[in-house]
């Protein structure tokens, strides 16, 4: 079977495990909840449990299809020891960093956002936390992973277009809450059934899409140039933490414009904002001397 086979396959496994294993979680918390253990539990639906599967099934499905897919070292997925992991960590967090919270600084400054009188410091660390934790964890499946099987193929930028396209894809991939009013074992199923139906303003899921895929490729190719995640990571972490900061910090003013998102990572002017991350990131690998692909 060819890595892409096994791949597709791999993410067929992943839904149907986890939509099997939501309703034993759900369950299972209801059942802790009411004898007064983990009793926080209760408040979380269906849709959180069935969210979490995903995560399992595809950890508990991750070996099984790296060892049909002989991967059994960093060097099977492109990947190669970066002795300045440091330095690319940090380029990547500048890089995405400051053309955010300068684009965030100029919606401030044309009263599309206006800044909290008052808010808590200490989120700001949460927000760190889950920075980091989310682009480790993204990186080494997407662009780790994923993407190291699909170069194997040697048609490097289809492998960098799909990676993205998935990537993109995954992020709408979410029911709306309180789809199962009553949880039974076909409730994860349809989950699946509704994970793509919210559409909302086309305009806006056309632009979000454009964003997180163009993110993606910013991602991908930082990768592929590299042969090496720590670049990726620190872009990806300096996105979360910027846009997750700049929306603890600031909340949207009176001005409505159709076109700006409910974030600094969704819309037509976040979708800007990718494209001279695009610009700054491949200036900077012709820099250090990383500029061909």
């Amino acid at each position: 079977m060819k890595d892409v086979a096994k791949l597709a396959a791999y993410f067929v496994g992943v839904v149907i495990v986890a939509a099997l294993l939501a309703p034993i979680l759900f369950w299972s918390a209801q059942s802790l909840a009411a004898h007064g253990l983990f009793s926080f539990l209760a408040k979380y639906d269906f849709e959180t449990f069935f969210h979490r599967s995903v995560l399992i099934a595809a950890a508990l499905l991750l070996w099984p299809f790296l060892h049909i897919s002989h991967v059994r070292c960093m060097a099977d997925l492109g990947l190669a020891p970066n002795p300045r992991w440091g330095h690319d960590l940090s380029a990547g967090i500048l890089i995405s960093v400051i053309p955010l919270l300068c684009c965030g600084a100029l919606l401030v400054a044309f009263h599309v956002y206006a800044i909290r009188h008052a808010f808590a410091w200490p989120r700001l660390g949460k927000v760190l936390v889950a920075s980091i934790t989310v682009a480790f964890i993204e990186e080494a499946f997407f662009r780790g992973m994923v993407l190291g099987v699909l170069l194997r193929t040697g048609r490097k930028y289809m492998a960098i277009v799909a990676v993205s396209a998935v990537f993109a894809v995954v992020h709408f991939f979410k029911a709306p809450e309180r789809t199962s009013a009553v949880v039974t074992w076909i409730s994860g199923l349809n989950s699946i059934a509704h994970s793509f139906g919210r559409v909302g303003d086309p305009m806006m899921l056309a632009s979000a899409f454009a964003t997180l895929f163009l993110f993606g490729c910013i991602l991908a190719v930082a990768r592929v140039h590299t042969h090496s995640l720590w670049l990726p990571i620190g872009l990806h972490a300096g996105w979360i933490f910027a846009a997750g900061a700049f929306n603890r910090i600031a909340h949207r003013g009176m001005l409505e414009l159709p076109w700006l998102g409910k974030n600094l990572l969704v819309g037509i002017i976040p979708l800007v904002i990718a494209g001279l991350t695009w610009l700054i990131m491949r200036n900077w690998l012709r820099y250090v001397g990383l500029g061909k692909l």
